[in-house]
């Protein structure tokens, strides 16, 4: 199937990897159904993947909380309904906190972040299950974390548990969806630099950020997954700036 024929579902697709991978799916001839939080973001997405080469007419604009059940399986349906069918969702909706390490972290910022990052990535991946296996195929690709591999103070439990749990979510839906031609990619990233820098409790200066993975970096890995021959299934990807700060602060060279 040549990518004019394929449709993509990208989540958190208003802002940083997401939108990169809209602009980018976009541009190859993709159609590209967007979804955040924020409709202001997806207009923007969508007017950027536009300006750099993406079809107006294969682009949908779909604002959505992924942290809310019901309305997820509306935007599946009406992406189905609108391109006929959905071949590759990109999990890349995502938060965190700035009050987020023991004890700061409460009951209402911790619900956040795994209602979002890990019930409404689940979600999606539920919505999307009918129409690939009517398929006979489909990708998914759940953005996970550097964090998803490794604990660290610097993102907090909520991040660090949400995103653990993606890794073996990905790993369970693989298992249990190879029979059916499925498959799914858990990319884990160390540091990018996207807007969720933002809620640190401090925010890396320019020039770090200048040193970190950028947006294009991890849509660009993103897109090759989805792209592949469907008989490959790429499981797992970790990926961190040459500059890795953790290695760094760990080794004191």
């Amino acid at each position: 199937m040549s990518n004019n024929g394929r449709v993509a579902w990208v989540t958190g697709g208003g802002t940083g990897i997401g939108q990169a991978c809209v602009e980018m799916l976009a541009a190859r001839g993709w159609s590209v159904a967007v979804t955040s939080r924020r409709a202001e973001n997806v207009e923007a997405a969508i007017a950027s993947a536009v300006a750099k080469g993406g079809d107006s007419s294969r682009l949908l604009a779909v604002p959505l909380d992924v942290s809310d059940a019901a309305a997820v399986e509306t935007a599946a349906n009406q992406i189905v309904q609108k391109f006929g069918r959905i071949d590759l969702l990109v999990n890349s909706a995502g938060v965190n906190v700035r009050a987020r390490n023991w004890p700061d972290v409460t009951n209402e910022g911790w619900d956040q972040v795994i209602g979002i990052n890990l019930d409404g990535l689940m979600y999606c991946m539920r919505a999307v299950l009918p129409a690939m296996k009517a398929q006979k195929e489909g990708t998914i690709v759940n953005v996970s974390s550097w964090a998803g591999k490794y604990v660290s103070p610097l993102t907090g439990p909520a991040y660090v548990a949400s995103k653990h749990a993606v890794v073996a979510l990905t790993e369970s839906f693989n298992m249990e969806n190879a029979k059916n031609n499925l498959r799914a990619c858990c990319v884990c990233p160390g540091e990018v630099a996207t807007p969720i820098l933002k809620s640190r409790p401090v925010v890396p200066t320019s020039e770090e950020q200048a040193r970190m993975l950028q947006a294009d970096d991890v849509a660009g890995i993103i897109v090759y997954v989805a792209e592949a021959p469907q008989h490959v299934c790429v499981n797992e990807i970790l990926i961190s700036p040459t500059h890795n700060r953790g290695y760094i602060a760990h080794t004191g060279l």
